[in-house]
């Protein structure tokens, strides 16, 4: 017995011994230089985050704040000797509103500080989107693919091979009918087999049933802004602002136009994401 209070003793001193270093090692590095500058930098780089909008059924993501990592940025300049603003690590901090999980709004555009424009293409049932594909690879641009489920049945692989490119799809069920069966078939075929994690609806007009069965399966229900009627690059020209979702069937004229769409885009300062990119509050692109 008495060896078993020895060795529960030594153990009691080993632990306190730890945490005693540990401390030791704590309040030295609250009095090191390098900690020392860090903290007092953190208040000129802190940026609040900024709420979603949500105005009666739609919604507009918020964007994250950031302000430095402490502990992370301490490291790093510790192993090079001195304080470095270039080392700073940041994290983000999420809105208290966030679109994150918010599914039963309509989303009406991205934050306009990120300065992007998405492009939808409403992929129909005999449509090719081989042109469209050609340009926006030749433009470098990722775009956002909402198919019907007709098509989808004849083209299971080029669905693939789009995700694989960065594109987005989105859901346009079977006639853009969302209580039709075979919406849950399109939804899972999409998240799945295209592993695409972010599912997305498409509305051009309130549809509260629409929305209520997308929200179930957690999709966004996209409502874009501009919705290309006849004269595609007028239309765009006329409308087009930070935060845009731009959405267009696939027919010559948009085939014709969609490199000078592109080009008048970018002339205006804003860059082009897929909606993953574009609704998300971080401010990485991923």
């Amino acid at each position: 017995m008495k060896k078993v209070f020895e060795g529960i003793g030594i153990l009691s001193l080993v632990c306190l011994s730890f945490l005693y270093t540990e401390k030791t090692v704590n309040v030295v590095k609250e009095y090191d230089e390098i900690m020392i500058a860090i903290k007092n930098e953190n208040d000129n780089y802190k940026v609040e985050a900024k709420d979603a909008t949500i105005i009666e059924d739609t919604i507009v993501p918020g964007i994250n704040g950031k302000e430095i990592h402490i502990n992370d940025s301490y490291n790093q300049m510790k192993r090079y000797g001195k304080f470095n603003n270039n080392l700073l690590v940041y994290k983000e901090k999420s809105p208290t509103v966030s679109i994150e999980n918010t599914f039963d709004k309509y989303v009406i555009g991205g934050n306009p500080e990120k300065n992007m424009i998405s492009l939808i293409f409403l992929v129909e049932e005999n449509d090719s989107i081989d042109t469209i594909l050609k340009i926006l690879d030749e433009k470098n641009v990722k775009g956002n693919f909402f198919v019907d489920g007709k098509w989808l049945e004849k083209n299971n692989d080029v669905l693939v091979q789009l995700t694989r490119q960065g594109h987005n799809i989105g859901n346009l069920s079977y006639n853009r009918d969302y209580s039709d069966s075979s919406y849950a078939w399109v939804d899972t075929f999409i998240k799945k087999v295209g592993k695409q994690n972010v599912g997305y609806c498409y509305n051009e007009v309130a549809d509260l049933t629409a929305l209520k069965l997308c929200s179930l399966s957690k999709n966004y229900t996209i409502r874009p802004n501009i919705i290309v009627k006849n004269y595609p690059l007028k239309e765009i020209k006329e409308q087009v602002s930070a935060g845009s979702i731009i959405s267009m069937p696939v027919h010559k004229t948009i085939e014709k136009e969609l490199s000078a769409i592109i080009s008048y885009i970018y002339s205006k300062g804003y860059k082009i994401e897929n909606l993953k990119n574009h609704l998300s509050e971080s401010q990485v692109i991923e």
